[in-house]
């Protein structure tokens, strides 16, 4: 019998696809970080924000009607989506992005980095979340946080005492949203993801769109090409690519290992800005993202005998 055959009939996918998924996640979402930096001189953050989700719900609910899926029809589904999409994407792209306009980029990557740790406080102190908490996953989000730490470098991290404290309490913001997320997430595990995310991304809008049209009136701004550019990346592939994969990665790593994503997601975004960029390279970063794939491991890994679940839809 064939080895896709065999994970068929165990309703089972192995750990290395999801992780090598939690991988391009990470690189997605790391990339977001530089594309914020291109369009917010020119694009306020919540006209980026609303156009971001906007396209991204568009695409989304054109792709899951093209596969055949309708979007539920009850009104409790579209209160919880509505939750979602405030904790996964309006209210953190939004604090993010009005971050960066005060705080470095690097450094804005350091602070989204904890989720993982919010998640360990949220579980430890309410019981919930898919996955128990042991000494390995501890140890896990320590290597994560030492690795991002030494990915980004001393000088990153001298800069905390002087930056605007409260863009960096927008960021911190922004990781507890994203720590909240997919724990309230796992009460979808029933539908596609494509539903999910276009559920999802459709709330969003609906919060944002108004929020930009009063606060920041966008047919009087005058963006840039690059701006522009920068935002559609952001809603295609940083939203709506990375949207249905996050919300399979919740049904099969569980909360706590697809937000050590966070850690990949900050080493990535120091890769792209020295690759592309031109920023500083040093050997730390190669220490670091080695400690930083050995905390997703540990954290993500599950007990011996058993394999990631093979998602629904």
């Amino acid at each position: 019998m064939s080895t896709q055959a065999q994970q068929t009939r165990s309703g089972q996918t192995p750990l290395a696809f999801e992780i090598g998924l939690l991988l391009l996640l990470s690189l997605i979402w790391g990339s977001s970080f530089t594309l914020i930096k291109v369009a917010i001189p020119t694009i306020p953050p919540f006209t980026m924000v609303a156009a971001r989700v906007t396209i991204a719900a568009i695409l989304l609910t054109v792709i899951a009607r093209a596969q055949g899926h309708a979007l539920p029809g009850r009104g409790s589904m579209w209160t919880a989506f509505l939750v979602q999409g405030l904790l996964q994407s309006a209210l953190p792209f939004t604090l993010i992005s009005w971050g960066e306009m005060h705080i470095a980029s690097g450094l804005a990557g350091v602070l989204n980095a904890t989720p993982p740790m919010f998640v360990l406080a949220i579980a430890l102190t309410t019981g919930r979340g898919r996955q128990a908490i042991s000494s390995r996953k501890i140890i896990g989000v320590a290597l994560g946080l030492a690795g991002v730490a030494m990915t980004m470098g001393i000088d990153a991290l001298s800069g905390i005492g002087s930056t605007e404290p409260l863009a960096q309490a927008a960021v911190l913001g922004a990781s507890l949203c994203y720590a909240l997320a997919p724990i309230w997430g796992q009460r979808f595990s029933e539908l596609p993801a494509i539903v999910t995310a276009a559920g999802a991304m459709g709330c969003a809008a609906v919060l944002m769109l108004p929020a930009a049209a009063i606060v920041e009136r966008p047919w009087t701004l005058a963006p840039t090409a690059e701006a522009v550019a920068a935002v559609l990346g952001l809603a295609v592939v940083c939203t709506a690519l990375a949207m249905v994969i996050y919300f399979r990665l919740i049904r099969t790593l569980g909360p706590l290992g697809t937000t050590s994503g966070s850690y990949l997601r900050a080493g990535f975004a120091v890769a792209l800005g020295t690759a592309l960029l031109g920023e500083r390279f040093t050997w730390s970063i190669v220490a670091g993202m080695v400690l930083i794939l050995a905390g997703v491991v540990a954290v993500t890994m599950p007990p011996p005998g058993q394999t990631a679940r093979r998602p629904a839809g």
